[in-house]
């Protein structure tokens, strides 16, 4: 039997006002670090509740498009509002706990192996992997492929061929949780500050502190805006 004709979803309200707000953006050519109007006159000039405008700059917060200053309004993080369907940030706020709790458990050992068994190619690549996030950086990027190319080279460095192949079963769900960590604001400079530490403690053979560096850092990827958001049911 096919669902097709299944019963469509209403679309919640504040799902309307992040329409609204992305057009807005863009007919008025706003790009990054431009201020969004204030809660109380996009409710007033959407004819819409503040709850309702709230809820919408949340979700905004949550997908790292929009920073709230505490005081001082909501400015574009970037020169567009391409918001992902609510749908799908609910999905991945439900499996991403289970995502995190796998990749501190495999990758704070990786850390520790590395510590004891990596090869000056393995140095080698960690450190063109920081550079190439670096880079990223530099050049207003959030570092994705240099993060991932960072923690591909540790992993190989552990020479665990048991303990990669996990880490490749669920590559991409942590691709998921890279992103949704690294568009957290000013989370590319601490992250790098982190893989230079887990780098330091590898170089020296140090495995212990390898495994609470790698530790402190997946913990730190765990501090996401979408594991705070409640998703709103109200409103449709």
């Amino acid at each position: 039997m096919t669902d097709a004709l299944r019963p469509m979803a209403k679309q919640r309200l504040y799902e309307q006002v992040l329409d609204r707000l992305r057009q807005y953006v863009t007919e008025g050519g706003l790009h990054a670090g431009d201020r969004l109007p204030p809660e109380r006159d996009l409710a007033q000039r959407l004819g819409v509740s503040r709850a309702s405008v709230k809820q919408a700059i949340v979700v905004l917060e949550v997908q790292g498009l929009v920073e709230a200053r505490h005081g001082g309004g909501t400015y574009l993080v970037r020169d567009s509002l391409d918001v992902e369907p609510v749908e799908k940030l609910v999905e991945r706020r439900r499996r991403l706990p289970d995502v995190l709790e796998a990749r501190e458990a495999l990758e704070t050992k990786l850390a520790e192996l590395a510590a004891e068994r990596r090869t000056d190619d393995d140095l080698a690549a960690m450190r063109a992997a920081l550079a190439h996030m670096a880079e990223e950086i530099e050049g207003d990027g959030h570092g994705v492929e240099g993060d991932r190319l960072f923690h591909a080279a540790v992993t190989a460095a552990a020479h665990s061929s048991i303990l990669a192949e996990f880490m490749r079963s669920i590559a991409e769900q942590i691709a998921e949780s890279r992103t949704e960590s690294l568009r957290q604001p000013h989370r590319p400079a601490r992250s790098l500050a982190q893989h230079q530490a887990i780098l330091d403690a590898i170089a020296d053979r140090r495995p212990g502190r390898a495994a609470a560096a790698m530790r402190r850092h997946v913990r730190t990827v765990a501090k996401v805006r979408l594991l705070d958001w409640e998703p709103e049911e109200e409103g449709r």
